[in-house]
């Protein structure tokens, strides 16, 4: 038997296009019934200008309110049929880890499902990571499957608009609150003020004025990234003994080394979520980006001096926090307070959260995780009241009653 290729002639594409177009008039004319903002936003979208419609994302499977299950879910790799050089930035970017990174947390799995693969705590903003096939089958199993689109978050479906994520507020919704404020930050830094101030239009649009993505996504770069990681803690250690010391206690902390200052299985996970920079030559990458970026508008000099103070004001925090985890590690050690029994190793965990049992275990998670994280972050956001206030000031109350309470455990003993 003789085999036939099949030729794509033009005839059969423009009868595709025809079928496929002749699908999408049904699919409108019926959502302007059930869900008219869904078609709004699509006739607003570069898509809909550019013969985009809802088959070449969502299929052809879903024709009636009877088969809505069939409707598929878009994922990066649905956009990546278009937009393929941006979706492969976003995929070797952090964003891209945001899921496993969520995932990677011990309490993220001691909290209510609705809270995490719910989309209502956690997940709602690190449903922007990647996801596994058994992932995303495992959320279609507890609901319709939503949150596995990742571009959405920063370009709102099915509008897509380039130009609202090009703005700081498309950063606002996940970049804000406990331990990540960098929009409130940012919006009551000069950079931030004068941005706003330009989108009211009293400042020109050509005023110099910096937006989240003007640094942290050059030249619309989708690989999102910066040189200390989301925790401010890197290899390899500095030649600062102190410095070496105080990050080895974070990173005891933290799980990643064992008391001997060994690699825990915990560093794989670490390495796997990309929330640190684990060599030189990957933290200076970053780096040089920042400095190519503040270079726009400040001399070198200044950029790099700057950026070398957020340097030292780790430094200075990790002083106090690597102090802070000792007193409780000792506590652990003399045994005036219970080692939790799935902790691993003889220091608290920092990354048991809320979950920590008891107050001055709980103390110290709320010094790293908001305290020390707006310490460093309001230095590198130039918002000095964040990086004093409600950073080492924070810390520095924190630590006192941490010490406080440790003397009052240690009294009680000898009762």
């Amino acid at each position: 038997m003789v085999k036939r290729k099949f030729l794509v002639t033009p005839v059969i594409l423009l009868s595709l296009f025809f079928v496929s177009s002749a699908l999408a008039q049904v699919c409108v004319e019926c959502h302007k019934k059930v869900t008219p903002g869904i078609v709004s936003d699509w006739q607003l979208s570069k898509h809909s200008k550019n013969k985009i419609d809802c088959v070449q994302c969502h299929g052809a499977d879903h024709k009636s309110a009877k088969d809505v299950a069939k409707a598929k879910i878009p994922t990066p790799d649905t956009c990546a049929t278009c937009h393929d050089k941006r979706v492969k930035e976003f995929k070797a970017g952090k964003h891209a880890a945001a899921w496993a990174a969520m995932k990677a947390m011990p309490t993220a799995h001691w909290q209510p499902m609705s809270l995490m693969e719910g989309m209502k705590g956690c997940g709602g903003c690190h449903k922007i990571g990647l996801k596994s096939e058994a992932e995303i089958k495992e959320l279609k199993k507890t609901g319709p499957g939503f949150g596995v689109a990742s571009c959405d978050a920063c370009h709102t479906r099915h509008t897509f608009s380039v130009q609202e994520a090009r703005q700081p507020q498309a950063c606002q919704t996940c970049h804000m609150g406990f331990d990540h404020p960098q929009w409130e930050m940012y919006s009551g830094s000069k950079h931030g003020v004068r941005y706003l101030l330009k989108q009211n239009k009293t400042l020109p649009a050509t005023a110099s004025a910096p937006t989240c993505q003007t640094c942290h996504m050059q030249g619309g770069n989708h690989e999102v990234r910066t040189a200390w990681g989301f925790l401010a803690v890197r290899l390899p250690m500095p030649e600062d003994k102190q410095w070496t010391s105080d990050r080895a206690t974070i990173l005891q902390g933290l799980g990643v080394l064992d008391p001997e200052g060994k690699p825990t299985g915990r560093l794989e996970v670490v390495k796997a979520a990309d929330v640190a920079r684990l060599t030189q030559e990957s933290w200076q990458k970053e780096r040089d980006k920042m400095l190519k970026a503040c270079n726009k508008c400040h001399s070198a000099n200044f950029a790099k001096a700057e950026l070398e103070k957020g340097d030292q004001i780790i430094k200075d925090a990790d002083r106090l926090m690597a102090e802070a985890i000792r007193i409780i590690a000792d506590l652990y050690k003399d045994g005036i307070l219970p080692k939790p029994k799935n902790y691993a190793h003889p220091f608290p965990d920092l990354l048991a959260f809320h979950d920590a049992p008891t107050v001055i275990e709980q103390k110290l998670f709320v010094m790293f995780l908001e305290h020390r994280m707006r310490t460093f972050q309001g230095t590198f956001h130039a918002n000095p009241d964040y990086a004093l206030w409600y950073g080492w000031s924070k810390m520095q109350q924190s630590l006192t009653e941490i010490k406080e309470k440790a003397a009052d455990l240690r009294e009680k003993t000898k009762k």
